[in-house]
Parts: C-alpha cells; sequence; structure tokens
C-alpha cells in the first residue's frame, strides 16, 4: 500500500480547512486567516515539489465550497479474455480508458463517453469492481483527494480514431501486459480487474 509522506498529508488537511472555512466564514478576519491558512498549504507543495506555484494554485487553491475528493472513471473492457489498454499521449504508457468525471454526466455516462474518446470503443457498463483512494494505491501523491472508480464493461464495437489523449488502443492479456502508466492504474488493479472478470458474482472492493 502506498504511503503518503507527513507534508502532503499537513498540506491537504490545511487545504481543505481553509477551503471550508472560505466557503462558510462571513467575517472579513476569519476569511483573511483562512486565506492564509491557504496560502501556507499552497507554499508547503511549493517547497516539496517540482510543479509551478502558478500550477499548484490552479489545483489546490482554486477549489470552492466543501472539499471533497475528486472522482476517476476507469473502463475494465474484455474481449477474448483481454484487457482494453490505451496508450498515453502524456507519458506514452498504458492505461485502462478513463479519467476525470464530468459533472454534468452520471458514473454510466463519464465511462462510455471516456472508452468512446480514448478508445473508439462502444460498451455497455455491467458492474462496479471496486471504489479506491487513490492515495493508498498510486504514485506520485496529489494535491487533493481522489477515488477511482473501476467499472467492468461489455465489449459491443471498435475504431478507434487519433484524438488528443491517446495513440493507441490494444487488447492484452493478463500475462502479457505493457508498460503501466501507473498514476492512473498499477499492474495489481489491472490484475483486479481481470480477477473479477472471472467471477459470476463480485462484490465490490473500496477502502
Amino acid at each position: 500500500m502506498v504511503k503518503e509522506p507527513s507534508w502532503l498529508i499537513y498540506a491537504k488537511k490545511l487545504q481543505a480547512i481553509a477551503q471550508a472555512g472560505l466557503a462558510y466564514s462571513k467575517d472579513k478576519y476569519d476569511i483573511e486567516r483562512f486565506e492564509e491558512i491557504r496560502d501556507i498549504s499552497v507554499d508547503i507543495l511549493k517547497n516539496y515539489t517540482d510543479i509551478e506555484h502558478k500550477k499548484i494554485e490552479e489545483l489546490f487553491a482554486n477549489e470552492n465550497g466543501y472539499p471533497t475528493p475528486k472522482v476517476d472513471v476507469r473502463a475494465a473492457i474484455f474481449q477474448d479474455k483481454k484487457i482494453l489498454l490505451v496508450k498515453e499521449k502524456i507519458d506514452g504508457f498504458w492505461s485502462l480508458p478513463g479519467g476525470w468525471a464530468d459533472v454534468d454526466l452520471s458514473l454510466k455516462e463519464n465511462i462510455i463517453k471516456e472508452a468512446r474518446e480514448e478508445a473508439g470503443v462502444e460498451i455497455i457498463p455491467k458492474r462496479i469492481i471496486s471504489i479506491l483512494d487513490r492515495k493508498k494505491h498510486n504514485d506520485p501523491p496529489m494535491p487533493y483527494g481522489i477515488y477511482k472508480i473501476f467499472v467492468q464493461c461489455d465489449f459491443i464495437d471498435m475504431k478507434f480514431e487519433k484524438n488528443i489523449e491517446t495513440s493507441s488502443a490494444i487488447f492484452f492479456a493478463e500475462g502479457d501486459l505493457p508498460a503501466l502508466s501507473t498514476s492512473r492504474n498499477t499492474e495489481e488493479q489491472i490484475k483486479m480487474c481481470f480477477s473479477a472478470k472471472e467471477k459470476e458474482y463480485h462484490e465490490t472492493i473500496f477502502d
């Protein structure tokens, strides 16, 4: 299990306190204090990572309202005992089709959208394999909480087309996996999907 460094835990807690405080405070002095706490959380990240200060502010300090985890959806699509992976342009490694969930779409709609956009595949989402807390399973550490939802899907048809996110989409056997984009999915998570596929009844895994 992946363990977050203490400095990141503290930074995320400070940011969450600041975000909630800014969402509900009315007193101008309280607002000023919470803004200072948020600035401290940004400075911690700036001093412990290589992320640009502006990017940290965009990712970490621009959230409004009560702080909640982001949602990352991943489609486990099978054909002939192989799983579909896409090659990510951003790092050249392979992952299950997926990404951030759009706020105006349901889980099922998000999974269908991501599979179509990244792999040119038409699917039917069937069941939730797992809902995982990313910080316990994937590196590198992220400055916010993320729930990763893996959904088993039935394959219908496929016609891969060029897109801005992926360069290829191929089915792989469990024993012949390519180099994975481990920030998106680990070998253990891919094998978890294969294991679920073999079961008539699968009990959803969650942290």
